[in-house]
């Protein structure tokens, strides 16, 4: 109940087709509005309410300790499914929804894989996306081997909220340190053994380790085991199970040589050192007393209650907008918005008129009778607020506001529309806004922003298919994955001349097929439509509406599997076509596709990322072509290819994220973003999820001087015959945001080539050093490069502070690549000394022509090991190189002593 007060405060966008945006506040020292939310596939069982209530209860006194007395979980909203049985204790959402929570409960995806991890497409410092538990882990199924629910909370927060990442690294368990293997640990003061589990059957002996003599590294099979008993304080991020374990690493303990996340991604900096680093932590102070336990809000998913306030103002006769306005809010009403759902509908202009009071929608002609009530007749001015008040009152004759949904499009300015902010801010609405054109109110972002709504922007190109792509985007942020509407294709094209032709195929692929839609669009007259299903069926039955321009086809049942063809043929007009489909199946998730940028504002120079996950389920989908376009105010459009390289704007390789900067910068004003995915013959689904950042997998205990293993978790491999192919295509709108600073006239370069993040070095033989990463380019990761800057040092942390004036390698034959494209360098050490033992650190510095200089690369470490001389077994004993009679003597001696404790024992005996 008391999360009302807080939840409006500095809200990013949210929505189906976006990833997930935080509620989270953090009021004086207490985290507010936090959303943990059960999925609709598990079964009911209350008992997982209260064990979730356990888990942040017995973590919110380890954070606060963790912290020095700065944080703790002050309330917790729990989001209920709705098939799970209604009680009197759990009330509707206001804000809340399955696409901004912070946790989610879901059952294991592969089945027996419960390890608790956070979802992170950012950067060191940079929110993570969502946590993932599962029912088994918070019923304490799992506490040997992750160790105390409430302990991993605080891990896997740590990841969520500040950006840090993991101390531990599965992939490389052992590193060289002065010719020594070492675990990779933080802090280095952790104290254990190590050994090699032998399993079968339930049960596992213990192998001593072997090290390997190539590399004088344990063999691969090789766990570290840290001892029950330790005093070590630190560190959290490296494994919270242990007892004595209750701080995160300061720059005192942090182990800056240990290869791990944390050390890559945060340039060597300790997990503490990025938290202090947070915006939480600059406005906090340091309690002086006990927090109270949180408080928790029951929270139960209701029906869609939705209300579009659509702008029918004079403005709306320019660029055929009210007509294109008609358009997209048909394709709502008839495809987007769910079976079951509440609809109403108000337009306004200098007043708002109701068009219709809230309807269900339970068949066809629900929908039918909401389309005839859209607007016809441009007049008036613009009164927004009249608009959403009217909204407000046709909601409150059914329904209460929290939680229910506004659609608000218009075109026009408005100087009065922060008079109703605050009347905005207390309603519990969620306002969508869709700013049409280029003389959209400026603070139409604000009620989005205020409210956790999704905010668009569609220019007057028609062939861009904006507006259509936005309404299209509006699916439920609660609505259940298979009743989702699922955009399969949006395109458009100008024609110049007569009798010209528009053709295309878009993929219906196995996990979708359900009310598949096609909508054909038009400016001046009907087009000839030609569609032909995978078996070369020629379709008939458009549905044509020649008052607003548009064709429909619902194909009956499940649409066919396969490619289907289309042609359009039309004379000097525009013409679009949306393709829009639900999952084929309740039980098997389909594909989809979300999309956001990094913000909703950018300010020139600062780049923009741009983000889209494909994913089935929580499988990712590998090696798709995802391109975005990205179309300005001026209606200058820039075509990016998204890469999941783990390089450059992409923080991890190979999980599904697409990502890409942005540097494009032409125009002040509004920018729109649409995403393409195409997944052809070198697409694959992954069939387990990859490697994700949260708490380690204990290996084993030790119980009274002997280890006592876990049966170790099934590994993924990361070859083909873990992946399967699919064919498919999906769209989405990504939202807009909006630049500022953007210079008039020429754009200078002011962006230097993007940070090196994966570089890698091996030594190879005869000491010679190879090195391979993914190529920046010119303006962050696009375009190619100047030159490269190679600098090496013996000590990793004199290379992060002083690279300027560190040993410098020769680079002169190295010319810089096209971004993204792999780079490989092979050196030998020079002017440094590199001999057995030696740990050799390098790092790499981009330029452009402009001699803007990128951040230093990651750092990457060889060790030089070099094997010892195998021994002469010619004979079974050493040369006596000592003189033999003393030697002689010696023995004598040892022997006599030796006979005469002999003796002495049988005598007592």
């Amino acid at each position: 109940g008391s999360l009302k007060s807080s939840v409006f405060l500095l809200i990013l966008y949210l929505l189906e087709g976006t990833l997930s945006n935080s509620l989270i506040q953090l009021n004086n020292n207490g985290y507010e509005s936090i959303v943990i939310a059960i999925d609709p596939n598990v079964p009911e069982d209350e008992a997982l309410i209260q064990q979730i209530k356990d888990m942040v209860t017995q973590a919110s006194p380890y954070l606060f300790e963790a912290t020095g007395k700065r944080f703790y979980f002050k309330n917790v909203a729990i989001l209920i499914p709705e098939n799970w049985k209604t009680k009197p204790d759990y009330v509707r959402p206001k804000l809340e929804t399955y696409n901004n929570a912070d946790v989610l409960i879901a059952e294991p995806n592969p089945p027996g894989n419960d390890k608790p991890y956070t979802e992170m497409i950012g950067g060191c410092g940079e929110k993570g996306e969502r946590i993932h538990f599962t029912p088994d882990f918070l019923a304490g199924k799992k506490l040997t081997q992750y160790g105390p629910q409430g302990r991993v909370f605080v891990h896997e927060w740590a990841h969520l909220q500040w950006g840090v990442f993991e101390e531990y690294n599965d992939n490389q368990k052992f590193y060289l340190s002065n010719g020594k293997p070492q675990a990779v640990r933080c802090s280095a003061a952790i104290t254990g053994t190590h050994g090699v589990p032998k399993c079968q059957g339930g049960s596992c002996i213990t192998k001593p380790c072997r090290i390997d003599k190539l590399t004088g590294l344990y063999e691969q099979n090789c766990e570290f085991v840290p001892k029950t008993q330790q005093t070590e304080k630190a560190s959290i991020m490296f494994q919270q199970s242990i007892g004595s374990v209750v701080e995160f690493c300061t720059e005192q303990n942090h182990n800056s040589e240990a290869p791990n996340s944390q050390n890559q991604k945060c340039n060597l900096r300790s997990t503490w050192e990025v938290i202090r680093e947070s915006e939480d932590f600059k406005k906090t102070t340091p309690m002086t007393t006990q927090p109270p336990n949180p408080t928790f809000s029951l929270l139960q998913i209701g029906q869609r209650i939705v209300c579009l306030v659509l702008d029918k103002s004079g403005s709306m006769s320019n660029a055929n907008r009210l007509n294109r306005m008609n358009q997209a809010g048909k394709l709502f009403l008839l495809h987007t918005v769910e079976q079951g759902s509440w609809v109403g509908m108000v337009m306004f202009d200098s007043v708002a008129y109701v068009q219709s009071e809230l309807r269900q929608i339970n068949s066809d002609a629900d929908r039918d009778v909401l389309t005839r009530s859209l607007p016809t007749v441009p007049s008036g001015g613009t009164s927004i607020c009249s608009g959403l008040r009217s909204a407000f009152t046709v909601i409150r004759k059914k329904y209460s506001t929290d939680g229910a949904e506004i659609v608000l499009l218009t075109d026009g300015e408005d100087n009065t529309i922060s008079s109703c902010f605050n009347e905005v801010k207390q309603s519990g609405a969620i306002i969508h806004t869709v700013a049409l054109g280029p003389s959209a109110a400026k603070e139409l972002e604000e009620l989005s922003k205020m409210t956790g709504g999704l905010q668009m922007y569609a220019s007057d190109q028609v062939q861009n298919n904006g507006l259509l792509d936005a309404f299209g985007t509006l699916s439920s942020g609660n609505g259940a994955p298979s009743q989702s509407s699922i955009q399969l294709e949006s395109k458009g094209l100008t024609f110049q001349n007569n009798n010209q032709w528009m053709n295309g195929t878009v993929i219906v692929d196995s996990t979708v097929g359900k009310d598949t839609f096609f909508l054909v669009t038009w400016t001046k007259q009907p087009p000839q439509i030609l569609l032909w299903d995978p078996s070369g069926k020629l379709q008939s039955g458009f549905v044509v509406d020649a008052a607003i321009k548009m064709a429909s086809l619902q194909v009956p049942g499940t649409a066919k599997v396969g490619t289907w063809r289309y042609s359009l043929q039309a004379s000097s007009q525009t013409l679009t076509l949306t393709v829009t489909s639900r999952a084929s199946s309740a039980t098997v998730p389909p594909i989809t596709l979300k999309t956001r940028m990094n913000q909703d504002t950018g300010k020139f120079p600062n780049p923009m990322r741009v983000y889209a996950k494909v994913r089935q389920g929580a499988l990712p989908i590998l090696r798709a072509n995802v391109t975005a376009l990205i179309e300005s105010a001026n209606g200058k459009t820039v075509t990016l290819e998204l890469l999941d390289n783990g390089a450059g704007a992409d923080a991890t390789k190979n999980d599904g994220v697409y990502s890409r900067y942005f540097t494009n910068y032409d125009a002040n004003g509004r920018y729109s973003v649409k995403i393409w995915v195409l997944g052809g013959i070198t697409a694959a689904r992954q069939r387990a999820i990859p490697h994700q950042n949260g708490a380690k997998y204990i290996p084993g205990w030790i119980e009274n001087g002997q280890i006592k293993w876990n049966i170790p978790q099934a590994k993924i491999n990361d070859n083909t015959s873990q992946e399967e192919q699919v064919c498919f295509s999906r769209t989405s709108s990504g939202g807009s945001f909006v630049a500022s600073n953007v210079p008039s006239g020429s754009i200078p370069d002011l962006f230097p080539p993007c940070q090196i993040t994966d570089l890698k070095a091996e030594i190879q033989e005869g000491s010679l050093i190879n090195l391979t990463w993914t190529a920046p380019g010119d303006d962050y990761d696009q375009g190619q490069a100047h030159k490269y800057i190679i600098r090496i040092s013996t000590s990793i942390l004199d290379l992060r502070d002083n690279f300027s004036v560190s040993v410098q390698v020769n680079t002169t034959h190295l010319i810089p690549k096209e971004a993204n494209s792999e780079e490989v360098f092979v050196f030998k050490p020079e002017n440094i000394t590199f001999e057995n033992g030696t740990d050799l650190f390098i790092a790499i510095q981009a330029v452009d022509k402009a001699n803007l200089k990128s951040e230093i690369s990651n750092i990457a470490r060889v060790s030089l090991f070099i094997p010892p001389q195998p021994e002469d077994t010619s004979t079974p004993y050493p040369s006596i190189t000592t003189n033999s009679t003393i030697c002689g003597f010696h023995i004598l001696k040892i022997m006599w002593k030796w006979i005469g404790e002999l003796q002495m024992s049988l005598a007592l005996n």
